[in-house]
């Protein structure tokens, strides 16, 4: 069996960094993908937000947390990982009461698109010359991560 997920969008907030007890970084940020339309009878324009929170890890979790700030584009490639109690997406209660739910994401490569905000448009997620280099997962459980 076999699944990969691809997303772009633009992160939600700044990164946030924390270490296993073994010293391995795992970061942990979010992204909000945008799909835009016309609703054909109405003519209205429509937007839909889909939340991905994505846990990314080793070098590239330090680059991330480095090189990364809220609004930056990025390009996310991994998994999908359910919520062990329901196998679907994680559920949680918003602070005004209503329910929620957030896909979560292991990154096996994180690219960083667009403007890092000092004109350097150029694109490459850790000064690399344009190569991600994949991460190798750990055998951490979700619930291990301390964010």
């Amino acid at each position: 069996m076999y699944q990969n997920l691809v997303i772009v969008g633009n992160l939600g907030g700044d990164p946030e960094m924390r270490y296993m007890p073994d010293g391995q970084a795992v970061t942990g940020f979010s992204v909000a993908c945008n799909r835009r339309w016309t609703d054909r009878s109405t003519g209205q324009p429509q937007e839909e937000v889909t939340w991905f929170r994505v846990s990314v890890w080793g070098a590239q979790a330090e680059a991330v947390n480095q090189y990364l700030r809220k609004g930056r584009q990025v390009l996310v490639e991994g998994r999908l990982r359910p919520d062990p109690n329901t196998g679907g997406p994680r559920l949680w209660a918003r602070n005004d009461g209503s329910m929620a739910a957030s896909f979560e994401v292991v990154a096996n490569r994180v690219q960083f698109l667009g403007s890092n905000g000092n004109g350097n448009g150029n694109g490459h997620s850790n000064g690399d010359n344009g190569h991600s280099a994949e991460t190798k997962q750990p055998a951490y459980e979700e619930d291990d991560i301390p964010f």
